[in-house]
């Protein structure tokens, strides 16, 4: 798992944050399969490339390394609508074709979505959610009532539980005592290397 320490980000002369980029670095370590660890060093204060969050030990930075590109998260949504063919998926986003094509292969890559031919000639596919994929909707679930919330007047969109037949307000709680759960009600305890 990735170490990683930061210098300070102070100057050394007069204490006050130090604005310079170089001055302002982080050493991760990330470890191969033979157990010797390959050493970059990236630049902090908001220069760390994205690419390179998957290889720090943060489940969101490497969650983020994933969805966190622009169009990413709305591919998703229309997934979860039932979205599955290229064609849709482009008409109802507005999004240029390249740019579609390059966000499914990686959630593809990523075994988010699994391609899957739908006619032969021509060849066509469509792209369906895996269970991993599935896994991701509490996550937009958390966006939607976020904007909900916060960005518009009237929400766009009722989710209607099926068993109930009941508007439905998903809330976080407990794994083990069903208690609903909030930021203040949870204690984070790091594992060492964590970022």
């Amino acid at each position: 798992m990735p170490s990683c320490t930061a210098t300070p980000c102070l100057d050394a002369t007069s204490g006050e944050p130090n604005t310079d980029r170089a001055a302002a670095t982080q050493t991760v370590t990330t470890p191969s399969r033979a157990g010797s660890g390959s050493i970059r060093t990236l630049a902090t204060l908001g220069a760390v490339k994205h690419d390179t969050l998957s290889e720090v030990y943060c489940s969101v930075a490497r969650t983020w390394s994933v969805i966190g590109e622009r169009w990413t998260v709305l591919i998703l949504r229309e997934a979860f609508r039932g979205t599955t063919r290229f064609d849709t998926f482009q008409s109802r986003l507005e999004v240029g074709r390249t740019l579609l094509s390059d966000r499914l292969s990686v959630l593809v890559d990523e075994g988010i979505f699994e391609r899957v031919r739908y006619q032969e000639r021509p060849e066509r596919h469509e792209y369906r959610l895996t269970a991993k994929g599935l896994d991701l909707y509490p996550v937009l679930l958390a966006l939607m009532q976020w904007g909900d919330r916060y960005k518009v007047d009237e929400p766009p969109v009722t989710l209607v539980h099926k068993a109930c037949g009941e508007a439905a307000r998903p809330r976080m709680a407990c794994g083990s005592c069903a208690e609903p759960i909030g930021y203040f009600d949870l204690r984070a305890e790091y594992a060492p290397g964590a970022w």
